[in-house]
């Protein structure tokens, strides 16, 4: 098998996070995993880094302003309040506000967003960053255990150099947050293959094909309970060679959420490790620039086992390794076979009983058929970075300039930004689609939000106990021609005056009375 440029990111900080006791989601595993490609011997085989972290701007580039900030400054003890008594950013039990959750989320991020720039520059053929993979995170707030989607913002970064991405989800949950966030384009087309039916996040049926220009660019493949390696095979070969063949995608983002594995605590298919690697085996032989990256899977050691497995696929060395395990750290985990595998389980496969697979396929092929030909990119603007920065240059002097903003400087430019996108957000006009922008519908009517732990709708009022969104633009500001800076007019003998940090705070609303008709202004739809 031809040897191949792959580059491996690693931070060994991920695996000191926890979720909290009890909750199955553990970063734990992904220090496992590492331990064992270690243990392997493949670490030598493959370009191993260290991936900057990323910065609060960086993953502004796909979630809003005020989600990041949210991010970055809420604790267990301040989670309450700033969530609004959970109506807001973090809705749910699933996604609890741990300690340094914001530092995990620039981990994750931070690989994912390396590893695009790594294919993107050339560097690497094929680049791995196991600790990413979250796609349920939507724009403006947490879902499904998945803070950051920085599967996104590796896209977006790998848009800047290719025409075309296509995105391949193998996790047993439908992937959402991507299917969002490019619903819209073809650019990007998005392939997930997941369990449909009542199970989180309820989204992802052969109906949902993508809006406007990316009609027919989002394909699912919905399944049932039970699908064993060969009915996978059945469906996912032919499914993506027929979009390698219509889409012609210069680079393919594979997520291999390992929840689809047998035995799993919250899946529910049938595969094993190797109908699970075999989707990477396949993907590697079209010599595409290939970015592998984690996701779900919550029985820790199968997750460790099939992660490892999975890298050998991408040297190439599936073939040399051992299946008996080497000595590691975590020996003990993997008994009483201290094997490299995960087996099958006695699970009856109901896409076989039923027929359903072959609809399944039949639909998907079909939908692919529609696609005349491979999109065209015409010139679009590339966002603009020194020569520098473009070549990882940046020196400490760099840096230090960014610092000598103050905070206020960063919180005034910060908020300026928010309220921008909200007043074009609250302009822009709704379809029957607008469920598909998260930027827009939360503002409009509440989304359905399923838990991934029970599998159960969520019964919460998100407009109950959020406050009601500023408008600056619409405000009692006035500017102070004898003291020569803004103020906001009172109701008691002229005015009361503010400087612009205190106006932008308050939204630009200068009395309570001022905020009283505001609000009954935006709940009456009235335009700015």
């Amino acid at each position: 098998m031809s040897k191949r440029r792959v580059t491996y990111y690693y931070d060994g900080d991920v695996g000191a996070f926890t979720y909290g006791l009890g909750h199955p989601m553990k970063p734990h595993r992904i220090r496992i995993t590492h331990d064992l490609v270690s243990a392997y011997g493949m670490l030598q085989k493959m370009q191993v880094l260290r991936p900057k972290r990323a910065t609060p701007e960086s993953m502004t580039a796909f979630h809003t302003d005020e989600y990041i900030h949210f991010l970055n400054r809420v604790v267990p003890e301040t989670a309450e309040e700033l969530t609004f008594h959970g109506t807001r950013f973090l809705v749910g039990e699933d996604n609890p506000a741990f300690e340094g959750v914001f530092e995990f989320c620039s981990i994750s991020a931070g690989g994912s967003i390396a590893a695009a720039q790594s294919i993107s520059s050339g560097a690497s053929d094929i680049a791995i960053n196991w600790a990413g993979g979250l796609h349920h995170a939507k724009k403006r707030e947490a879902s499904g255990f998945c803070y950051i989607n920085d599967i996104v913002l590796g896209i977006l970064e790998l848009l800047r150099s290719y025409p075309r991405v296509l995105y391949i989800d193998i996790d047993c949950h439908h992937g959402d947050g991507v299917e969002e966030a490019f619903y819209t384009t073809d650019r990007v087309m998005t392939c997930s293959f997941h369990k449909f039916g009542e199970y989180f996040p309820g989204t992802g049926t052969q109906e949902d094909k993508g809006k406007d220009r990316g009609r027919n660019y989002t394909i699912n493949v919905p399944l049932k309970d039970g699908i064993t390696d060969e009915a996978f095979r059945s469906v996912f070969e032919p499914v993506v060679s027929k979009i390698m063949d219509v889409y012609r995608p210069s680079a393919v983002v594979l997520q291999c959420g390992a929840d689809s594995l047998a035995g799993d605590k919250l899946g529910c298919f049938n595969l094993t490790m190797y109908g699970h690697a075999s989707c990477v085996q396949f993907l590697r032989q079209f010599n595409v620039p290939l970015i592998l990256l984690g996701g779900g899977g919550y029985t820790v050691k199968n997750v460790a086992r099939t992660w490892t497995y999975e890298t050998a696929c991408a040297l190439g060395v599936e073939n040399e390794i051992d299946p008996n395990l080497p000595w590691n750290e975590y020996f003990e985990w993997f008994g009483p076979r201290y094997r490299l595998e995960v087996p099958e389980n006695n699970m009856d496969d109901l896409n076989v009983k039923d027929g359903s697979l072959d609809r399944v396929r039949y639909n998907a092929l079909q939908q692919l058929s529609d696609i005349p030909c491979a999109p065209s990119v015409g010139m679009h603007d590339v966002p603009r970075e020194s020569v520098g920065t473009h070549l990882g240059l940046e020196t400490d002097a760099d840096k230090a300039e960014d610092d000598v903003m103050d905070d206020l400087d960063h919180r005034l430019a910060q908020h300026a930004r928010y309220v921008y996108r909200m007043q074009e957000a609250a302009a822009s006009d709704q379809s029957d689609d607008d469920r598909y922008d998260s930027d827009v519908s939360s503002q409009r009517r509440p989304r359905k939000r399923m838990s991934i732990l029970t599998n159960r709708y969520l019964d919460v009022d998100t407009r109950k106990n959020a406050p009601p969104p500023r408008r600056f633009f619409k405000s009692s500001a006035k500017w102070d021609d004898i003291h020569c800076r803004m103020g906001a007019v009172g109701e008691q003998n002229g005015a009361r005056q503010g400087s612009l940090p205190v106006l932008m705070e308050s939204g630009g609303r200068g009395s309570p009375a001022g905020d009283m008709n505001m609000d009954e202004d935006w709940e009456d739809g009235a335009s700015v």
